[in-house]
């Protein structure tokens, strides 16, 4: 279940046609855009609203909680982690590279972004099971420990 989430309203609106995106989230806006294509995909519009809230929470964390997630990423790199709980982060991991890892590129940082909200996705979206979880599930144990350290069920989420 979403946990409860503190701060000013965000607008959503479904469009026609996103492009090649299903959706996109303006943080300085405070909307986030839906390709109307998601409404008909069974399960999926829960997972990519999350995914999409979930940007306006990465945004508002902590420098030390941000930190926290990319340990906990940086570890499962270096033990050859295969898959993600979503293509967007997924794609980004596939095209990493250790000098990424390492200097803290832009790449890295986009991937950790996105596998925070993918995962935020998995965890929150009511899904059990999608075509685009593909974590191995003893790093999803370990991602399911993070979140619920990090936002304990008695505390509610900035967005």
């Amino acid at each position: 279940m979403l946990p409860p989430l503190l701060g000013r309203p965000i607008r959503v609106e479904v469009r026609a046609s996103l492009g090649r995106n299903l959706a996109a989230a303006s943080i300085p806006r405070r909307i986030i855009l839906l390709d109307a294509e998601v409404l008909a995909l069974r399960g999926d519009f829960e997972r990519i609203l999350v995914h999409e809230i979930f940007h306006f929470v990465w945004k508002r964390l902590p420098n030390a909680t941000r930190w926290e997630w990319e340990q906990l990423l940086r570890s499962e790199y270096t033990r050859t982690a295969a898959g993600e709980l979503g293509w967007s982060a997924e794609w980004r991991k596939l095209k990493l590279n250790p000098s990424d890892v390492r200097g803290r590129t832009r790449a890295w940082r986009r991937y950790t972004c996105e596998s925070f909200c993918d995962s935020a996705a998995w965890l929150f979206s009511g899904l059990r099971s999608h075509d685009e979880f593909t974590l191995e599930g003893s790093h999803r144990r370990t991602r399911r420990a993070w979140f619920k350290a990090s936002f304990p069920a008695s505390t509610s989420v900035p967005i």
